[in-house]
């Protein structure tokens, strides 16, 4: 079962989940956005180095506490190296109060029937396991839909929940996060779909094992209700998905119970070159922005 002081607090709401597992192939682009070039290092092992100092350095800015920040989700070698003198699940629990996730998916597919499903994800079992003995309280996996094809949407929400039973059998709280790109025409249509996709699997739920969603910010205010109001769900959260943070916030607070789960719009505006006061400024005043944003609803 999970961390019953942990469930408490994500249960609570008042706050939003920091997403801070850029992965391979997403960690360059985080990194130019913080004025780290691809030319500041030479391999793989030096890039996610850098990416770890970024984190770190967020993780261990005074505004980034359990006060405004409920979760944070983690990269995999995140989860298996520390910040300040503990390891990264550790300090984000005992020292912020912030409850730990770990990103699991292994990236997309290529594209069918309209979304990218997640590829095989090996030796899942056993990072569960890992997970469990690092103190993750739980997981994240990524698909994406691309259109508003019903074949394609109820695959990937079936792949979704179909490993998401993986993950909670070790008691874990999976993430369940169906991506819909913001940039598609048929966005809201996609939406439709999804939505009743989501609801037949959460019915079929076992309501006792909790169960969150990480959704992309809809185009009709309040269109996922009735998942934010279902009883097997612990929380509903958001993906600014390539919003700027004024317009991810903007369609956050129109949706009343979902907070955010926000990545680049957490971090835009920070910069390696900003000195530690700036820093930590920035990002207070983004993490308030954030914290409005999730609770005005």
């Amino acid at each position: 079962m999970p961390n019953q002081d942990q469930l408490d607090h994500i249960a609570s709401g008042h706050g939003f989940i920091a997403a801070l597992d850029q992965s391979g192939g997403s960690t360059p682009k985080a990194l130019r956005l913080y004025g780290v070039e691809e030319s500041e290092y030479a391999n793989d092992d030096e890039m996610f180095a850098l990416i770890h100092q970024m984190r770190t350095r967020i993780v261990q800015a005074p505004a980034f506490s359990g006060n405004e920040v409920l979760g944070a989700i983690l990269f995999e070698m995140t989860m298996d190296r520390t910040i300040g003198e503990k390891p990264a699940a550790r300090t984000l629990w005992e020292d912020n109060g912030v409850v730990p996730f770990l990103k699991v998916d292994k990236g997309l597919m290529d594209e069918h029937d309209g979304v990218q499903l997640m590829k095989q994800i090996d030796g899942v079992d056993e990072t569960l396991g890992r997970a469990v003995d690092a103190g993750m309280f739980g997981t994240k996996m990524r698909s994406v839909i691309n259109a508003a094809n019903a074949d394609g949407i109820a695959a990937i929400v079936a792949q979704q929940f179909e490993i998401g039973a993986q993950i909670a059998a070790h008691g874990l709280v999976p993430i369940i996060e169906p991506e819909v790109n913001i940039k598609i025409a048929d966005k809201a249509a996609a939406e439709d779909i999804l939505s009743a996709e989501l609801t037949k699997h959460l019915d079929a739920w076992d309501n006792s094992v909790p169960v969150m969603l990480k959704l992309t910010l809809p185009e009709t205010a309040g269109h996922y209700q009735p998942c934010v109001d279902h009883d097997a769900v612990l929380q509903v959260v958001a993906l600014s998905g390539g919003y700027d943070r004024t317009e991810a916030n903007r369609r956050l607070s129109e949706n009343a119970g979902v907070i955010a789960s926000f990545s680049r719009a957490l971090t835009e505006g920070l910069s390696a070159q900003q000195s530690d006061e700036e820093f930590n400024a920035t990002l207070a005043g983004t993490i308030a922005s954030i914290y409005k944003a999730s609770i005005s609803g």
